[in-house]
């Protein structure tokens, strides 16, 4: 299967600056803090959000040219996806990420929620200074929702009346944010029409829902070591995401054990298999695909390039992961 950082050739060159410059915006006054992003900003990601800003970047400019205010929005975005999941594996115990070590687990807690909270500070500073007040609104408007989404999805544990609505409600904040606020932040600084701007809004929500969808799907579908956590995981730990909430429409029976938080023997396989014998794996497959199709519908506006093309191979991209 294609992997998505190949979708990112335009911006090959640009990415790998972007990941230079991290290191160097973290760590250089602080050992520990560059010891903390040489791991975090060298473990590998996909580096999928600031891919899609600076595709975008060069898919909205008449020349195709990526601006520097561009490359700080790119550089932003990924100092505020990272800060918020390393703040997250703290909140979750997690040990590792994709198979490699959290910052918790490599130094302690103490020196985690440190780093998570200078990549805030350092992300705020930057976004300042880029000196656009439209922007500062959108992407300050992210961090609180990173921390709304946390805080719903903490209530809502074991939570069996959860909807499907509030479940995409909750997802948009934790996943869908970023990308839909950086996405028109771009849309701000290259000038375009406000039209055009909230295209690029619901075209980065709708792929952040999508990609949301398919995460929760995976969880059920993908092996422990592509997922880098054991299968199941979330529900075990009382996330009620996409397939469960489809499955109990079908199985009602399926809530007692929820609501019981799994706590008789076997209870926990009982519900896996249910999942798996219900609509739920297949609804929740139809709904990521609505979305990426609405994300395609929202770039039509943008003038064909080899950027576009990435956009909306990104896109297709995001479905092909359940492949």
């Amino acid at each position: 299967m294609t992997s998505a950082t190949s979708l990112f050739s335009p911006v090959e060159a640009d990415l790998a600056l972007l990941t230079d410059n991290l290191k160097n915006l973290v760590g250089a006054r602080h050992k520990i803090l560059y010891a903390a992003a040489e791991h975090l900003f060298g473990a590998g990601g996909k580096r999928i959000r600031p891919a899609i800003v600076l595709l975008l970047a060069r898919a909205t400019q008449p020349d195709g040219a990526i601006t520097s205010r561009h490359r700080r929005l790119a550089e932003i975005t990924e100092m505020i996806h990272t800060a918020s999941l390393v703040h997250d594996d703290v909140v979750d115990e997690s040990a590792t990420r994709r198979g490699v070590p959290t910052v918790h687990s490599l130094f302690d807690n103490r020196v985690a929620v440190l780093a998570g909270d200078f990549l805030f500070a350092q992300s705020s500073w930057y976004l300042a200074n880029l000196d656009n007040l439209a922007v500062v609104k959108l992407l300050s408007r992210v961090i609180m929702d990173l921390a709304e989404g946390e805080i719903r999805q903490g209530l809502k544990h074991f939570d069996t009346t959860l909807s499907i609505d509030a479940y995409l409600e909750k997802s948009y904040y934790k996943t869908a944010t970023l990308i839909a606020n950086s996405a028109k932040a771009v849309g701000v600084l290259s000038n375009v029409p406000e039209a055009m701007a909230e295209n690029l809004y619901q075209f980065g929500r709708s792929l952040g829902l999508a990609y949301q969808v398919v995460d929760d799907i995976l969880d059920f579908t993908g092996s422990s070591e592509v997922l880098g956590k054991p299968a199941g995981s979330d529900l075990l730990s009382g996330n009620l995401t996409a397939p469960v909430l489809y499955a109990m429409e079908e199985m009602p029976y399926l809530k007692a054990l929820i609501d019981r938080k799994f706590s008789q023997p076997d209870d926990f396989e009982q519900a896996i298999e249910w999942v798996h014998s219900s609509q739920g794996i297949g609804r929740s497959r139809d709904l990521a695909m609505h979305h990426v199709e609405h994300a395609l519908d929202c770039l039509g506006e943008l003038r064909p390039s080899e950027s576009r093309q990435a956009l909306e191979d990104i896109s297709k991209y995001v479905l092909r992961r359940l492949k």
